[in-house]
């Protein structure tokens, strides 16, 4: 008896649970306002899901048409803090800057006329998150990001030096290959020198020895 009590309380928890799901109806150019109480600085993401009547398919389903517009003001100060458009389902986020009453109004693009009329069911699921940030993740993550721009600077420094090693090796290169082109074309004139010294030489001596041999 006593396990079956149990069962049945475990049952009705989560039966309870998956009923908290808020929802409401909408006709076409209507629009419903919620008021939310936040502290300052609180971040607080909403998701909705609006479905269509359809009477053919005698039910509500989603429609690509179907287009809802989310307002978020400050009640004191009129401020507001989200005025966006999205599709049928989607979600919207927004961080509070004053503490105090939040409206937070829902509608479709639709408008209403005289001889049409249609009917929107919505499904809305409002989160509200901690007013104070996770400061030990964001200090982790800039020390991350610290780390990664110092390995990248690292990076740069290396590639920097090697550009500098190899603009150096050019440079000796160069000044190798002119040195090595100057003694090669220094050498060449002086072996056409040295052969235009010796044929003068030679063509002297053959004259020498014409001469000689005419005078006998």
């Amino acid at each position: 008896m006593l396990l079956s009590t149990r069962s049945l309380l475990a049952l009705l928890l989560a039966f309870g649970l998956s009923a908290n799901a808020l929802h409401f109806y909408l006709d076409a150019g209507e629009r419903r306002c919620f008021i939310e109480e936040l502290p300052s600085d609180t971040v607080v993401e909403g998701h909705y899901r609006a479905q269509e009547w359809d009477n053919e398919g005698q039910a509500y389903m989603h429609h690509e048409k179907l287009g809802v517009q989310v307002n978020v003001e400050e009640v004191e100060t009129g401020h507001t803090v989200v005025k966006t458009r999205g599709p049928p389902e989607g979600k919207f986020t927004f961080t509070s800057h004053e503490a105090g009453d939040h409206s937070i109004c829902l509608g479709t693009n639709y408008t209403s006329g005289w001889f049409t009329s249609r009917h929107i069911r919505m499904y809305l699921d409002i989160n509200v998150g901690a007013s104070k940030h996770d400061q030990d993740h964001d200090r982790k993550h800039v020390n991350d990001v610290a780390q990664k721009l110092r390995d990248l600077n690292a990076k740069l420094e290396e590639i920097r030096r090697e550009q500098q090693w190899q603009r150096e090796r050019e440079s000796d290169f160069r000044n190798l290959s002119e040195a090595t082109n100057a003694r090669a074309a220094w050498y060449t004139i002086f072996q056409i020198v040295v052969l235009l010294a010796t044929c003068a030489w030679q063509m002297r001596h053959l004259t020498r020895f014409f001469e000689d041999r005419k005078v006998r």
